[in-house]
C-alpha cells in the first residue's frame, strides 16, 4: 500500500465511528458486559472523537513529513486499558506510517480493539497482513509500550535493547484564576469526570488562588452528579470519604466528588487534590520541574510552562499530533524506518 491508500482507508474508518451502525451499537452493549468502566456513552464518545480525527485532510496534513513508504519492519505494542481503544492512536501511528504492528492489548479491552481492526481489514483487505493481535510479543523490531510506573521498569528490562517509547504514570492539571466563567467550570467537569476519571489526561488536581470560593466551583459541575449511579465510581467514593472522615482528614464534600488540599498531584478515584496559590509565576515555575510528570494541563490562562495546555473541556479530546508525554511518534517511527 502507498501513503494515499492507508489515508484513505482510516478516513472510510472514521466515517464509520461517527456513525449509527448497528455493529457499533451491538459493541457498545458488549464493551459495558465486559467492562462495567466501559459505558457504553463514554465508548461512543471515544469513537465519535476519532471519528472526527480520521479524514483526509487531518490524516494528510499529519502525515506531511512521513516518508511514503512501507516497511517490514513490526513494531510491538503494549497497550493499557484504562480507557476504551486509549491505544488506538499508537496502532494508528504504526499502521498507517507503513509499518507492521503486533498488538498486545488489555484484559480490559473488551474486544474494542480487534471490532475496530476487523473493520479496517474490511474496508481495505490489504490491512490484514500488516497486523497481529498476541499474547506475547515476539520478533519484534521497535517498541511502544505504555503502563504504570512499575510496569514500565519492566518494560525498561525487557525491551530496552530495542528502539522504544516507553510511558509511565502521568497525571494531569488544571489552574484557574477565579475569573473563570461558570460554563467554563461546568466544561471543567468534563476533564474531570469523563471517563470517570481513569485518564492521564483526566484532572487529579486543581491550582487555585488563595481567596477561591470553592462552593462557586461545586455550583458549576453539578450537572455531573449522574456519576454518582455508577456503582464502581460510587464505591470509591464511599471507600474515600470513609478514609477521610475516619483520619479527621479536612476536605470538602458535593455528594459525588470530593476536594482535599493536598500537595500531591495523584488522587485517588473520586477525589480532586487541590492547592491554594498566592503567585501564579511560583505554580508556573513548579510546574516546569514537575514537567515530566505531567500530561497536560486545563486552563483559560495563557500559562509560561513547558506542558500543553488546553482550554477547559477539551482535554479528553487530544488531536492527531497531541502525543502522550509529548513524545512524537511519528518521529520515532521515521528515525527508525
Amino acid at each position: 500500500m502507498i501513503q494515499e491508500q492507508r489515508i484513505q482507508a482510516f478516513s472510510k474508518l472514521g466515517t464509520f465511528l461517527s456513525s449509527n451502525d448497528e455493529s457499533i451499537q451491538s459493541i457498545l452493549e458488549l464493551a459495558e458486559r465486559r467492562n462495567p468502566w466501559y459505558s457504553k456513552s463514554f465508548v461512543q464518545q471515544q469513537f465519535l472523537a476519532f471519528g472526527k480525527q480520521l479524514n483526509q485532510e487531518n490524516l494528510t496534513k499529519w502525515l506531511a513529513n512521513s516518508p511514503d513508504t512501507e516497511s517490514e519492519k513490526v513494531v510491538g505494542l503494549v497497550l493499557a486499558g484504562n480507557l476504551p481503544l486509549v491505544g488506538f492512536h499508537d496502532i494508528l501511528s504504526v499502521l498507517i506510517s507503513g509499518f507492521k504492528a503486533q498488538i498486545k492489548t488489555s484484559s480490559d479491552d473488551a474486544g474494542l480493539t480487534q471490532f475496530v481492526l476487523d473493520k479496517l481489514v474490511e474496508i481495505e483487505p490489504a490491512f490484514a497482513a500488516r497486523f497481529t493481535i498476541v499474547d506475547i510479543l515476539r520478533d519484534y523490531d521497535l517498541v511502544i509500550a505504555t503502563g504504570s510506573n512499575n510496569s514500565a521498569r519492566y518494560f525498561e528490562h525487557y525491551f530496552g535493547k530495542k528502539p522504544h517509547i516507553i510511558r509511565k504514570n502521568r497525571n494531569s492539571i488544571a489552574v484557574l484564576n477565579g475569573e473563570e466563567t461558570n460554563e467554563q467550570l461546568m466544561k471543567l467537569g468534563h476533564d474531570i469526570f469523563d471517563f470517570y476519571g481513569l485518564g492521564c489526561r483526566s484532572v487529579s488536581k486543581i491550582y487555585i488562588p488563595e481567596d477561591y470560593d470553592i462552593a462557586r466551583f461545586f455550583e458549576s459541575i453539578e450537572s455531573f452528579n449522574w456519576i454518582q449511579n455508577h456503582h464502581k465510581y460510587n464505591n470509591n467514593y464511599d471507600f474515600n470519604k470513609s478514609i477521610y472522615l475516619i483520619n479527621k482528614n479536612q476536605h470538602y464534600d458535593n455528594g459525588f466528588l470530593l476536594l482535599k488540599e493536598d500537595e500531591s498531584m495523584t488522587s485517588p478515584l473520586a477525589v480532586v487534590h487541590y492547592e491554594r496559590y498566592r503567585d501564579i509565576f511560583v505554580v508556573e515555575a513548579y510546574l516546569n520541574r514537575q514537567s515530566e510528570n505531567i500530561q497536560c494541563v486545563s486552563s483559560e490562562i495563557a500559562l509560561a510552562i513547558e506542558s500543553p495546555v488546553f482550554p477547559m473541556g477539551s482535554s479528553q479530546a487530544p488531536a492527531l499530533d497531541d502525543y502522550a508525554d509529548q513524545v512524537n511518534t511519528l518521529e520515532f517511527l521515521k528515525a527508525n524506518q
